[in-house]
This record gives C-alpha cells, sequence and structure tokens, in this order.
C-alpha cells in the first residue's frame, strides 16, 4: 500500500485555533507529515504543532534565512526541536528576488549565504540540540551544498521527471541514507473536472514561473520552449499569457490534478521518482483552504 503523503499548513489571522485543529485531524487520520511554507510564521506554527500534536513529523518547508538572524533561529528552532520529542525537521532556503526587494534586503550569492547561515547556525551557543537541517533546493549546485553539509534536500514544484537527475549530485551515501530527507512540495488538486483542476494550477504556478530561479530550473529540466515563452511574457508583465505558456505536459509533470484516483496513481509515481517526503500543497476547484483538506481526505480515507 502506497504510504500517505505529508501535507502543507499555513496558518492566516483568524484562522489560527482553526488550523491547529486541522493539524491534529491531519494527524489522526495518518498522514506522513505536516511542513509550514515561508509566507506567514511558519516557526510559530511549527511550535504550536509541536505542543497540539503528539507523533506526526512537522516541519518548515521552508524558512527565509534572511529573515532571521542565524542564532536566533538556533535558538527558535531547538525549541521546537526539543518540545517535540524531535519531530521536528528545519528546512531553510534563499527565497527569491522580489522577497528580498520588499524586505530591502541585500544578499550576497546563495550559496556562500547558505553555507555562511548553516554553519553560524550551529555555532550559536546555549541553543541546545538543533533538529535535522534541510535545504530547499532547485539546481545542482544547491543540491550538492546539501549533499555537503545538510541532512537532506527539499524541492517546491520540482519537475518529477527531472527528480533523479538531480538527486544524482548528492554523494551515494546520501543518497541512500533512509534517514536522508528527500522532499518536494506538489501543488495538488482533486477534482473529476480535469480542466478547472488544471486552470487552478495554472493560476497557482504562473507567479513560479516568472521567477527567473524557478524558470532556470525548468530549462535545465528539459522544458525550454515553455520557459522561453514565459519569460518573453513576464518581460510584457502579461500573467495570462505567461499562464498559457505552460504546456499540459509541463502541468502533469510538476502537479498533481484529476479524480482521487489519479491523484493516488500519481503519487506513487513521485515515490517511484525518489522523493521520499512528497509534500502535497492542496487546492480546490470549489473552495478555499478547507475544502481543499475535505477533498484531501476524501481522497486518502
Amino acid at each position: 500500500m502506497t504510504p500517505k503523503p505529508a501535507l502543507s499548513l499555513a496558518a492566516v489571522p483568524g484562522r489560527r485555533q482553526a488550523t491547529l485543529e486541522l493539524a491534529q485531524e491531519i494527524e489522526r487520520r495518518g498522514f506522513a507529515g505536516i511542513y509550514c511554507p515561508s509566507f506567514g510564521d511558519g516557526m510559530g506554527l511549527s511550535l504550536a504543532l509541536a505542543l497540539s500534536t503528539r507523533e506526526i513529523r512537522i516541519g518548515t518547508s521552508i524558512a527565509n534565512i534572511y529573515t532571521r538572524h542565524p542564532h536566533d533561529y538556533a535558538q527558535a528552532a531547538s525549541t521546537v526541536h526539543e518540545l517535540s520529542g524531535g519531530r521536528f525537521v528545519f528546512g531553510i532556503g534563499v527565497s527569491h528576488a522580489p522577497t528580498y526587494a520588499q524586505l530591502g534586503v541585500h544578499t550576497g550569492k546563495p550559496l556562500g549565504d547558505m553555507r555562511t547561515f548553516v554553519e553560524r547556525l550551529r555555532a550559536a551557543p546555549r541553543a541546545g540540540e538543533l533538529p535535522p537541517v534541510v535545504l530547499a533546493t532547485l539546481r545542482k549546485r544547491m543540491v550538492r551544498l546539501a549533499g555537503e553539509i545538510a541532512d537532506g534536500v527539499v524541492w517546491a514544484n520540482a519537475a518529477r521527471s527531472h527528480v533523479q537527475a538531480s538527486l544524482a549530485h548528492l554523494p551515494q551515501e546520501k543518497r541512500e541514507d533512509p534517514g536522508f530527507f528527500v522532499g518536494n512540495m506538489i501543488p495538488t488538486c482533486i477534482s473529476d473536472d480535469k480542466a478547472a483542476a488544471a486552470a487552478v494550477l495554472r493560476r497557482t504556478l504562473t507567479g513560479y514561473a516568472m521567477l527567473p530561479n524557478y524558470n532556470n530550473y525548468w530549462i535545465e529540466a528539459g522544458y525550454e520552449e515553455e520557459m522561453a515563452a514565459a519569460r518573453e511574457a513576464a518581460k510584457a508583465r502579461d500573467q495570462e499569457k505567461v499562464a498559457s505558456a505552460l504546456s499540459d505536459r509541463w502541468l502533469a509533470d510538476v502537479t498533481l490534478s484529476g479524480s482521487a484516483a489519479e491523484v493516488r496513481e500519481g503519487l506513487e509515481a513521485w515515490y517511484a521518482a525518489g522523493v521520499k517526503t512528497p509534500i502535497l500543497v492542496p487546492s480546490s476547484t470549489e473552495g478555499g483552504q478547507m475544502k481543499a483538506f475535505e477533498e484531501l481526505f476524501a481522497a486518502f480515507a
């Protein structure tokens, strides 16, 4: 039987208590983990999850390394790790240029900044035991760095057909280590109306296709034509044209959609590709977050 996936869970103002209740339901239903994305306070939510759940694995996917000092992150991560009984995974990433601009943050080179952050995190005084550190990756150089300094890798919106090529950049001992985290956040929409589900996912991913880092990654994954068209449309700030550039072939490689049976079958393919921890990011053609989780629960009942 295919293991249940992990799920991505965010808390928005006014629904934070309801989010914790939802997390308890996710745990009760036997899902593999709960991972908190970068928007909102993922660390705060992780702490709340540590205290309101008992067994399920929890983590950040991801925490932005530029928003807090590594010594501060070390204190917070070790606290969540201890209070969760060792269930916490600290996923970290460098985010993207528009986020830096919004925050007024001046960055260096991503690889150098990440290496320095991890060094400072682990050198923080009086932090206590740190959780596993997992690097958000896209292209091969960050994968190699994760194989050198981290306890795992996590993608968001990876191309399934490219996963094995990406994992080949890890040392063999890391690829064979069952404790080395390999995750991917997969946009997911369950609906018998395939066209409607595809439209939801295209809207979700249009902004990503306009980011140079993602554009370059998907070119590396074999989608040169789609990304060239998306890049030209992005220059004109034409989001509809960006969305139309994203082919059905690309969408099927990056997301999960369709009927419950089709999504379960697609999940099996992600496991077969080498993703140990698929993290489904739910959306719905019929409503918001709660409706999307209802559909996921029904699909994996």
